[in-house]
């Protein structure tokens, strides 16, 4: 699905999205396909189970974004270094 049409199904909610064709341009992350996975009226639930997913697929990439926007901005950012879920995993296993 595109944006457009995900804003046309669900006005005015909380989406949790799955990127299915997505790349970068210019520091910007452009979703040119994604999946609807669920609504929700309330934003902490939906970062609730943005983070359920994103535990469970940590390959898969997720975004919660609220239909009242026009557009999808998102600013790539981009980490060095180890995870801190990684980094004690790690530790543990090399204890």
């Amino acid at each position: 699905m595109e944006w457009q049409d995900i804003r046309e199904q669900c006005p005015d909610q909380w989406v949790l999205v799955e990127a299915v064709k997505a790349h970068t341009e210019d520091k910007k992350r452009i979703l040119d396909s994604m999946s609807l996975l669920s609504t929700y009226s309330d934003s902490v639930l939906a970062w609730r189970s943005y983070t359920q997913y994103h535990h469970e697929f940590p390959q898969r990439e997720f975004y919660v974004l609220h239909t009242s926007r026009p557009s999808i901005e998102i600013t790539e950012v981009f980490w060095f270094g180890l995870r801190p879920e990684l980094s004690s995993r790690r530790s543990a296993n090399h204890a």
